[in-house]
C-alpha cells in the first residue's frame, strides 16, 4: 500500500499521521526541525507548544472546546490521550506539562511501526509521486511553500501577527502580594480550585501599568507586515490597552471572582494571573500577555506589577507571522485543494485557531486520507458535532440537506475557535426547568449549550457506527521499508 505523507509534525500533522496509521495506512511524516527552525520553536520535538500551555475550558457540556475535547477522545486522539497523561492544574482549563506532553508525542509516532519521520524541509509542492498528500505546515509555514501553493492556486493565502506570553520562574513571584486561586474557586481536571498565581492591582497600579505599557518600545515591523492583521483572539496586550483604558480590567486582567487574602477587606481593581506551564510547578505563564514589547522593555514594564518587582524570566515574549489559506474558496468539504485533489491541508493553515481545533483538523483529515487510501469514500462528520460545525467553518459551510436554509457561507473569512455559534441551531430549544419552571437569562443560555453539546456527542457516535470507525491494524512488515524510530 502506498503511504500516505504528512507534511509538518505539529499537533495537526501529528494527529494526521496517528489517525493514518491506526487505521493500517503505512506514512511518512515530514517534519523540517532541527534541520530548520522557525522563530517560535525551541526544540526539535513534535507537536511542540509555542504559545500557551493551555488547552482551554474542558468542560464538555457547556463549552465548545470542552465539548471538542470529549469529541476527540472518543476518536482516539493521540494529542487529547498525551494531554490527559500530562495535565497540570489550571482550574476549569486542561493545562498541559509542555515538555512532557511533546515528548509523549514524538515518542508515540516514532515507535510506530506504520510511520517514517523524515528530518528535512519541503519547499515546494509535493511531487505528483507521493500521491496522497496532507500539508499541515501550521501558521509557520516556509515562504517557499506558501508560494508555491499561491501558484497552484491563483489566490492569495491571508496572514496575520500572533504574540507569544512571557513565562516567570514561580520561585521569583513575591507571595506576600500574590497568592493562588481559580476564579470563583472552581476546580478543573487535575486542579484544586487554587490553580492560578494572581497578582492584584490597585487603580493607581493599574494606571500607571497602562501607562508603561503604552510608552514602551515595540519590535520593529518589515515594510511587508505593516498591513498584515492581528488575530483578536490572541492580541499583544499593549494592543488591546491602546483599545481604551479599560479594555485589560474587563479582559485578561478582570478582577472578577478573586478574592486577595492579603487584603480581603479590598477588591482588586485590576489583577494580572499567571497559570502553571511545567508539571514541576516551577514555571507560570502570564495569561493573556502575549507581547510585541522588547525584551529589555518586557522586563522593565512587567516587573512594575506587584508581585513581580523581583520577577525572573525563562522566557519573554515574541511575536511571529501566520500565515493561512482562503480556504472556503480552496478547499473541498474532505479538506483536499480543489486545484489539486491530491493534497490535502490541516492544521491552523486553514483557517481554524487554537492547539485543539488545529489537532481537531488534523484528526478529519488523517481519517479521510486513510479512508481513501483502503478505498472507502470519506465522509466528512455531521455540522452539529464540534467536528463538522468548525470543518463547515474552514470549508464554507457543507451543512447537508437538512440545514440548506442556514447561509453558512463566510464572507470575510477569518481564523475561528470552535465555538456554539457555529453549530446549526437546535430543532426545540429548551424553555423550562425539569419542575416545569421556565428558563430565563444565563440559565436558558447553559440550558441551551448542554442540548447541543448532548446533540453533538449523539450524533457523533452515529457518525462513527456509520463509518466504522476503527480498523485493524496491518502486521509490521507492511509498514514502509525506511521506517524509522
Amino acid at each position: 500500500m502506498q503511504p500516505v505523507h504528512v507534511v509538518g509534525g505539529g499537533l495537526a500533522g501529528s494527529e494526521a499521521a496517528w489517525q493514518i496509521a491506526t487505521r493500517g495506512v503505512p506514512v511518512v511524516l515530514h517534519e523540517m526541525r532541527p534541520v530548520r527552525s522557525t522563530a517560535a520553536h525551541r526544540t526539535q520535538s513534535l507537536a511542540e507548544l509555542v504559545c500557551s500551555n493551555s488547552f482551554r475550558s474542558d468542560d464538555a457540556a457547556a463549552n465548545a472546546v470542552g465539548l471538542l475535547h470529549a469529541e476527540m477522545r472518543r476518536l482516539g486522539s493521540l494529542v487529547m490521550r498525551c494531554a490527559d497523561a500530562h495535565q497540570v492544574p489550571a482550574g476549569g482549563a486542561l493545562a498541559v506539562d509542555r515538555d512532557g506532553f511533546a515528548a509523549a508525542v514524538t515518542e508515540a509516532l516514532a515507535s510506530h511501526p506504520l510511520i517514517t519521520i523524515l528530518r528535512e524541509e519541503v519547499e515546494s509542492l509535493p511531487p505528483e509521486d507521493w500521491g496522497s498528500t496532507i500539508v499541515a505546515t501550521g501558521p509557520l509555514t516556509s515562504a517557499a511553500l506558501a508560494e508555491a501553493v499561491r501558484a497552484a492556486t491563483g489566490a492569495d493565502a491571508l496572514a496575520f501577527f500572533d504574540a507569544i506570553a512571557p513565562i516567570v520562574h514561580r520561585d521569583s513571584v513575591d507571595m506576600e502580594v500574590a497568592w493562588f486561586q481559580s476564579r470563583y474557586d472552581k476546580a478543573g481536571p487535575g486542579g484544586s480550585g487554587a490553580d492560578y498565581l494572581n497578582c492584584p492591582m490597585n487603580r493607581d497600579q493599574y494606571e500607571a501599568f497602562v501607562d508603561a505599557l503604552l510608552a514602551g518600545e515595540t519590535v520593529a515591523f518589515h515594510e511587508w507586515e505593516t498591513k498584515t492583521p492581528y488575530f483578536d483572539g490572541c492580541l499583544p496586550i499593549e494592543v488591546m490597552a491602546a483599545r481604551g483604558r479599560d479594555t485589560l480590567r474587563w479582559g485578561p486582567m478582570k478582577p472578577i471572582g478573586l478574592t486577595d487574602p492579603h487584603h480581603p477587606e479590598k477588591k482588586p481593581y485590576a489583577v494580572v494571573q499567571l497559570r502553571q506551564d511545567n508539571r514541576l510547578g516551577t514555571l507560570y505563564n502570564m495569561v493573556g500577555f502575549q507581547t510585541k514589547l522588547k525584551h529589555a522593555e518586557q522586563v522593565r514594564v512587567f516587573r512594575t506589577i506587584p508581585g513581580l518587582e523581583r520577577a525572573e524570566f525563562a522566557r519573554l515574549g515574541g511575536l511571529h507571522r501566520n500565515t493561512y489559506l482562503d480556504s472556503p474558496k480552496l478547499l473541498d468539504p474532505t479538506l483536499r485543494l480543489k486545484a489539486l485533489p491530491r493534497l490535502r491541508f490541516a492544521g491552523q493553515i486553514t483557517g481554524c485557531e487554537g492547539y485543539v481545533e488545529s489537532a481537531a483538523m488534523g484528526l478529519l483529515a488523517g481519517r479521510f486520507a486513510a479512508a481513501e487510501s483502503r478505498g472507502e469514500e470519506p465522509v466528512p462528520p455531521p455540522p452539529t458535532t464540534a467536528h463538522g460545525a468548525l470543518l463547515g467553518h474552514i470549508t464554507g459551510g457543507h451543512l447537508g440537506d437538512a440545514f440548506a436554509t442556514i447561509d453558512a457561507g463566510p464572507r470575510s473569512f477569518q481564523p475561528m475557535n470552535v465555538n456554539f455559534g457555529l453549530f446549526p441551531p437546535l430543532a426545540v430549544a429548551p424553555t423550562k426547568h425539569p419542575d416545569g419552571s421556565r428558563l430565563r437569562g444565563p440559565a436558558k443560555t447553559v440550558a441551551r449549550k448542554h442540548a447541543l453539546s448532548a446533540r453533538a456527542l449523539a450524533d457523533l457516535d452515529a457518525w462513527r457506527g456509520a463509518v466504522a470507525d476503527t480498523a485493524p491494524a496491518p502486521a509490521p512488515e507492511d509498514a514502509p521499508a525506511d521506517a524509522q524510530a
